[in-house]
């Protein structure tokens, strides 16, 4: 276990570090090509794009840096463990090959997306519209759904103090909730400078270590590498931001962050864990509900944290305050984990 713990620890450094050392390419990249992010029209969304004018032109697909740097790890640990020179490899198919999968494909539809943004196609010139991006993160999660439930016979859920309860076929359909529901909600959070990446960090942090106590190493591990590779990007990401965070990386992360929630099979953690993600996504949801409905918001502006900025709170205070409930709800999840255990 010493010995485990010091791999995750080696490679979450090694990955913060990968990381930081090719900023600088990426932002030279970025900005050469004018890669930047359009603010939505002011008739669509008039609140935030007041609030957020300001950052047009900020460059986006900056999420390249966290999924590219992971990738890029575990092909190499992978190729150097097999010619036997470095036995760092966490590349496994009961663990890691499905959510590594998951990362680079939906991390290619949302560069799409940001491609499209940026060139200020599709609904209101902001690239895929939500239907579009619901419908693409339920073909993943169809994938997904399939390789747990055929390739590795999975159709149980774990339900904490409970235990296991085989649920069969409703697996799948369930599957395919948690990961649409989760990249929603990472989607509907990335909004301010340095949200998405705080947030992330927590949750694949305390997911890490619940994977690390089950025993599922290359899982832990890999969550590690993604921890590191978030620290470099938020390091450039703190307001002001050097660029953003993206599609690729919002799309990326939030559908992994799913899998990676199925896999250690404590899903039903994952509203503590990512408590911020499912009071985000439910703002949406009740504002959307209340202006066809009511005819009127009950927001603002949605979701929560531009409802904040519009009443006047500074950017930095709310990212920094929705930092330390995520750390804490992180924190919560844990150690539920851990009762759970019997430890």
């Amino acid at each position: 276990m010493n010995g485990a713990v010091l791999e995750i620890l080696l490679l979450a450094t090694i990955s913060f570090l990968v990381a930081f050392s090719w900023t600088p390419l990426l932002t030279n990249f970025l900005y050469k090509y004018h890669l930047g992010k359009k603010v939505r029209a002011v008739e669509s969304a008039p609140i935030m794009s007041a609030l957020h004018q300001k950052k047009s032109g900020t460059p986006t697909m900056g999420g390249l840096l966290v999924w590219v740097t992971t990738l890029v790890l575990a092909l190499l640990f992978f190729y150097l463990d097999l010619i036997g020179l470095v036995h760092f490899n966490f590349l496994s198919r009961s663990e890691t090959l499905l959510p590594l999968g998951a990362l680079v494909a939906s991390a290619l539809v949302g560069l799409v997306d940001d491609w499209f943004n940026v060139r200020a196609i599709g609904p209101n010139g902001g690239g895929l519209g939500m239907k579009h991006r619901l419908l693409i993160y339920a073909g993943i999660a169809l994938v997904g759904a399939w390789w747990f439930y055929f390739k590795l016979g999975w159709d149980v859920l774990h339900v904490p103090f409970f235990g296991n309860i085989a649920i069969g076929l409703w697996y799948v359909p369930i599957f395919i909730l948690v990961i649409v529901a989760t990249a929603f909600s990472v989607n509907e959070i990335d909004g301010l400078d340095g949200l998405a990446g705080g947030t992330l960090l927590a949750a694949f942090g305390a997911f890490g270590a619940i994977a690390f106590l089950q025993g599922k190493y290359d899982l832990a591990t890999f969550c590690a590498v993604i921890v590191g590779s978030l620290l470099a990007f938020l390091w450039f990401n703190i307001n002001p931001a050097r660029f953003m965070m993206g599609d690729t990386g919002a799309m990326s992360l939030g559908v992994t962050l799913g899998i990676v929630a199925m896999l250690t099979n404590m899903a039903l953690l994952l509203p503590i864990i990512g408590l911020l993600f499912v009071l985000e996504s439910l703002s949406v949801i009740i504002q959307v509900l209340s202006k066809k409905v009511r005819g009127r918001k009950i927001f603002l502006s949605a979701p929560f944290h531009h409802h904040l900025e519009a009443i006047g709170w500074p950017e930095p205070k709310i990212v920094m305050r929705f930092w330390v409930i995520s750390a804490v709800t992180a924190a919560v999840g844990l150690i539920v984990a851990l009762l759970d255990k019997g430890l």
